[in-house]
């Protein structure tokens, strides 16, 4: 694993205002998705990109570029989900351990919340990456405490306007798992 930094020019050929919206996505949303999964900064201007980060990934990370905006000009409507698959199907993954292990842990104005193991570090992972998430496990492994602590950062860092809980809608009769209480308490 290389620690040399760098920086590369791409040239976006052919000039195309439709492709290069379709590429880069509503307020860069397809760029930003490309850095936060590759650790490389990108910054466009027109149809020039310029790349900054570990040498290593410069070289996948520009074709993996190229490839999404003849993707574009071809007329095929990208989306975040097949931008996430483009760099899942290259291998390109984010590289530098201290980046990622300073990016899982959670801080809030009265404490900093790291996740124990990798699953929860990857739980968190999902949790600030993705829109909506399934937390599926034992009780008592930290899945609430987490989802609810990435939740009050996200409200502390303005990145959302409020917190809303809701209780789970089940048929009467249904096993109700462990909330307390009996079934006209946890219903009601």
């Amino acid at each position: 694993m290389s620690t040399d930094q760098g920086s590369h020019q791409i040239r976006l050929q052919p000039e195309d205002g439709s492709a290069l919206l379709n590429f880069c996505g509503q307020f860069d949303e397809h760029l930003k998705l490309v850095e936060e999964r590759t650790g490389v900064r990108i910054s466009n201007r027109g149809f020039t990109l310029q790349l900054e980060g570990d040498l290593a990934q410069l070289r996948p990370v520009s074709e993996l570029l190229e490839k999404l905006y003849q993707d574009s000009v071809n007329g095929q409507p990208l989306s975040p989900s097949e931008v996430h698959l483009a760099i899942q199907q290259t291998g390109i993954s984010q590289v530098g351990a201290k980046a990622e292990e300073s990016e899982v842990n959670i801080r809030t104005r009265k404490m900093l919340i790291r996740p124990r193991g990798e699953n929860q570090q990857g739980y968190v992972r999902s949790i600030r990456y993705h829109d909506i998430n399934f937390g599926i496990g034992p009780a008592g492994t930290g899945k609430t405490y987490l989802a609810v602590a990435c939740a009050v950062e996200a409200l502390e860092r303005e990145e959302v306007a409020r917190i809303l809980l809701v209780r789970p809608a089940v048929e009467a009769g249904e096993k109700l798992g462990f909330l307390p209480g009996d079934l006209s308490q946890k219903v009601d």
